[in-house]
């Protein structure tokens, strides 16, 4: 039988008190961290992948293992998408849902740090999917959440329509007044489908819960 998917549990009531602060001082200040070796090696390898490339170009961030990269390589077959996810845990399982697919590519890399690069490259993203990130629920933790984080900077850079789904409508909708703070306008609202096209979005469903979707042209 599936495992029943637990709800979100928070001790906030709304948007964080100190959402406008933290999303304006991440706007006005690039992020001066040390990129990683391994997200390094893996922008290379990206890199290599594409080649000459100029065609679209699509991200699927917190790819986890890899099924909605392949979902998204099949629904866009004249694309080029690259799907990151942090986790070597979640990326070596790809293999159980690798497809024959040849304009996918699924990459172990930290995501702020390929951002940056991404960046750095002048890259410029067609869509970027970020579907069912860790919400960090916890007030303490606004910081971790992507749109208050130094990587909602280079995700403005990079352009694109930016497609974010979550089971936390108050993610959604922090994600909805950070852009909005960022002077882009965007879409909330509850998402539906037949299928699922990531295991959280099926675990998600099968227990009964909501995806929420934002959508943005950046």
């Amino acid at each position: 039988m599936q495992q029943q998917s637990r709800t979100i549990s928070t001790n906030q009531t709304g948007i964080h008190q100190n959402l406008h602060k933290v999303v304006t001082r991440q706007l006005a200040t690039a992020s001066q961290k040390p990129l990683s070796a391994h997200t390094q090696q893996a922008f290379q390898d990206a890199t290599s992948w594409l080649g000459d490339w100029q065609g679209d170009l699509i991200l699927d961030s917190c790819c986890g293992v890899g099924e909605s990269t392949v979902n998204i390589a099949q629904a866009h077959p004249n694309a080029r998408v690259i799907g990151i996810d942090k986790s070597a845990l979640r990326t070596d399982k790809h293999q159980a849902y690798a497809s024959t697919l040849q304009n996918y590519l699924v990459l172990r890399a930290d995501l702020s740090d390929f951002l940056r690069l991404l960046v750095l490259s002048d890259k410029k993203l067609t869509k970027h999917y970020l579907l069912y990130p860790n919400p960090y629920p916890k007030s303490a933790h606004l910081q971790r959440r992507w749109y208050a984080s130094s990587a909602l900077r280079d995700m403005l850079k990079l352009g694109g329509i930016l497609e974010v789904r979550s089971n936390w409508q108050l993610y959604i909708q922090e994600f909805s007044a950070a852009l909005a703070i960022a002077n882009v306008s965007n879409q909330i609202g509850v998402f539906e489908s037949d299928k699922a096209i990531t295991p959280f979005e099926r675990k998600y469903w099968q227990s009964g819960q909501s995806s929420w979707q934002l959508l943005a042209n950046l």
